[in-house]
């Protein structure tokens, strides 16, 4: 750091970055409370930003320029950098330790949630289930993926991600993770057990009674990102035929790769390297390259402006693949649609970030079992004659069928094709 920054880099801190992230609240939340309460569809399929235009593609290149320097970027470009430096003061001042690129990024991605879940809860302010969910979304983002990962830290403990668990943080179950966490003592060994819990146990039962939902749009920093920071994009989503098949491939693919490299790894390190040698490993770096951070990094939120937000969580995430297939086979959730009511606006198939056909499924009065749905209730929230609801059914066994009943300006209809 040098000039004046250098002298009192805490001043230049707070009014260089608190004081942009003050402005553009205040000028958000202004504008916001200027329009009524909900989506407004002016200008979203004309705007150079929202509609892959120039401002679109320069913005997406700016993201992916980010993610491309922070995961590959040489250390003598981070170390000592300006940028770095400049969060210096809040990284000493809460958790006395010098800031490096990962803090950086962890406070800016923290800070672009909350600033943004703000935008959210104001711009759905109509809507009870957005504004707890939202809420949900920034308390797990700050508390369970930021300060106390950061408090660990600081008390020269491993580095632990709460709201992060296996097979979404894919390493923490292989062998030399586990290794690590058992030599930690006491502390190591909770976490290791609370890793296996949630995953195992916790995500199985959380599942069966609201879906996916409870991960993807609650508590998940991806999804919380993509629902906050990323919502004006949610309509560039792939709503067409052949984007489902090559979902539905490429999200099991890196789920089963993964599940396969974790047993690979258990079975080399059992056999103390006899059989596999190091080829375990090198898939490890293979899938951490091309999967942790080609994929979930640089085009999951670098091409936010031209793919929408939800590319790594509907075509890589190998968490999103295991709720998915819990959720399909094994959950009382379903989004339901009375067909009568509907109106063919469009404006659900439009807003589903998951590039679900909504709209399809209501004009025939169908029940939405999705493995995709993330339940971000969205679809529901911007249709305007109520067709469309989030609810469980009494077992997983009868979602599929849809509403016998509907109710329309037609008068009230009986489907027999049950």
């Amino acid at each position: 750091m040098f000039g004046p920054a250098a002298k009192d880099p805490a001043l230049f801190f707070y009014l260089g970055f608190v004081g942009s992230a003050a402005g553009l609240s205040v000028y958000m939340v202004r504008s916001i409370l200027k329009k009524p309460a909900g989506v407004q569809n002016n200008h979203i399929f004309t705007s150079s930003l929202t509609n892959r235009g120039l401002w679109g593609w320069a913005f997406g290149i700016f993201l992916t320029g980010f993610y491309v320097v922070l995961y590959w970027g040489s250390d003598d470009l981070w170390n000592d950098s300006p940028v770095v430096l400049l969060f210096d003061p809040i990284s000493r001042g809460l958790f006395n330790h010098a800031p490096d690129r990962w803090f950086l990024y962890s406070f800016v991605y923290t800070v672009s949630i909350l600033i943004m879940g703000v935008r959210a809860i104001l711009k759905y302010r109509h809507s009870n289930y957005q504004i707890i969910r939202t809420c949900s979304i920034m308390f797990f983002q700050l508390g369970f993926a930021f300060l106390i990962p950061q408090f660990l830290k600081a008390m020269s403990q491993p580095e632990y991600y709460f709201s992060y668990f296996w097979p979404l943080d894919y390493d923490i179950l292989f062998p030399n993770s586990v290794d690590a966490l058992l030599s930690n003592g006491a502390l190591g060994v909770w976490m290791l057990i609370i890793s296996a819990v949630l995953t195992f146990i916790a995500t199985p039962i959380l599942t069966y009674f609201f879906g996916k939902r409870w991960y993807c749009s609650w508590v998940c920093g991806c999804g919380g990102l993509a629902n906050t920071a990323g919502d004006p994009f949610r309509q560039l989503s792939d709503k067409t035929m052949k984007a489902w098949k090559i979902e539905r491939w490429m999200i099991h693919s890196v789920l089963l790769f993964i599940i396969g490299l974790t047993i690979l790894l258990w079975v080399n390190s059992y056999l103390e390297g006899g059989i596999f040698g190091s080829i375990s490993h090198t898939l490890t770096k293979v899938y951490a390259f091309l999967i942790g951070q080609a994929f979930a990094g640089v085009v999951g939120v670098g091409f936010y402006p031209l793919l929408g937000t939800r590319v790594w969580c509907r075509f890589g995430c190998p968490m999103a693949a295991y709720l998915g297939l819990l959720q399909k086979y094994f959950s009382r959730f379903r989004i339901t649609t009375n067909g009568g009511q509907c109106i063919s606006c469009g404006n659900c198939s439009t807003y589903c970030e998951m590039g679900i056909d909504v709209q399809a499924y209501a004009q025939r009065g169908e029940n939405i079992v999705r493995s995709s749905c993330v339940g971000c209730g969205i679809c529901s929230t911007v249709c305007p004659r109520g067709v469309l609801n989030l609810e469980n059914g009494s077992t997983h066994t009868d979602r599929e069928n849809g509403n016998p009943i509907t109710f329309g300006n037609d008068g009230v209809g009986l489907k027999m094709n049950l």
